[in-house]
């Protein structure tokens, strides 16, 4: 007799073969659990990591006395063969190396990079020695060495720049541990600096790796420089109008021909940031820090 086609087929099995599938069904089940479980892809490819990236750190004795680990030494060094392209790409932005480190002279925000990069490569090539005087610089060609100066307490270091970085929103230079420990800064993780290239055959150089501390100068925040005088008044009623009432424009300094716009002063990273933030919304995304 014919089944109604409304009526579902239904198929006899032994005992054996639904022990068989029921085991199969098991498996796929315990297979399943085990890709969500971390194995299986999550969501789109990640952008590359930056020329910095970890690597898991090496056990590494802590030297008895970090502060009195003593300061790099700049001698001349070829440029590397490594990390020194023309110009090079990370999350999406461009850097373009600087051609020469000749009166190279640069105000922003230090970070410090320790335990987590200790013993991976630098972009030299070079292992990354946490206790070394070594920094990390964008755009500066490797090696060169800097003097780094903290703009808040007047510390000052001389560091060997060996690699890239820092690749995070308004940092200028990222310093190792050892030179975070003598500026002062490991604790707030980030502080207020100059960075200076120094030579050895420079005679300015030299003096300038003996210098001692100086008292903390005033710290603003420069929106823009401009050749043309109503381009800088243009920015800053811009920016008064925007609330920034501060905003100032400087006439150039000797032997200067640039009108710059200023607006402050800040007292801390995180009045710098809020700040450039802020300017970032009003069309100027490259603030940096300048002196009084």
């Amino acid at each position: 007799m014919m089944r109604p086609r409304s009526e579902p087929l239904r198929v006899r099995r032994s005992p054996r073969v639904r022990s068989r599938l029921l085991l199969g069904g098991l498996l796929v089940l315990f297979a399943g659990c085990a890709l969500v479980g971390g194995r299986a892809p999550r969501g789109p490819a990640q952008p590359a990591p930056p020329p910095t990236a970890p690597a898991p750190p090496p056990s590494a004795p802590t030297p008895a006395d970090i502060a009195a680990i003593p300061d790099a030494v700049p001698r001349l060094e070829p440029r590397s063969r490594n990390g020194n392209p023309p110009f090079y790409t990370v999350l999406g932005r461009r850097y373009e190396l600087l051609a020469t480190t000749v009166g190279y002279v640069e105000r922003g925000v230090a970070s410090w990079y320790g335990p987590g990069f200790h013993g991976g490569g630098t972009s030299m090539g070079e292992p990354y020695d946490m206790y070394a005087m070594t920094a990390a610089h964008k755009t500066l060609p490797i090696p060169c060495y800097a003097r780094v100066t903290n703009l808040v307490n007047g510390r000052s270091v001389v560091v060997r720049i060996n690699d890239r970085g820092p690749f995070v929103a308004n940092r200028l230079i990222d310093l190792s541990y050892t030179a975070a420990v003598k500026l002062d800064m490991l604790r707030a993780g980030t502080a207020m600096v100059e960075v200076r290239v120094v030579t050895p055959d420079d005679p300015q150089s030299e003096a300038l790796t003996r210098a001692t501390e100086k008292p903390p100068p005033t710290l603003y925040v420069q929106a823009g420089a401009f050749a043309v005088p109503a381009n800088a008044t243009g920015l800053q009623q811009r920016l008064q109008r925007a609330g920034l009432s501060s905003a100032v424009v400087l006439l150039p300094q000797p032997g200067h021909h640039l009108y710059r716009v200023r607006v402050g002063p800040v007292n801390s990273v995180a009045d710098f940031d809020a700040l450039a933030a802020q300017l970032a919304t009003l069309g100027v995304p490259d603030a940096r820090l300048a002196l009084d």
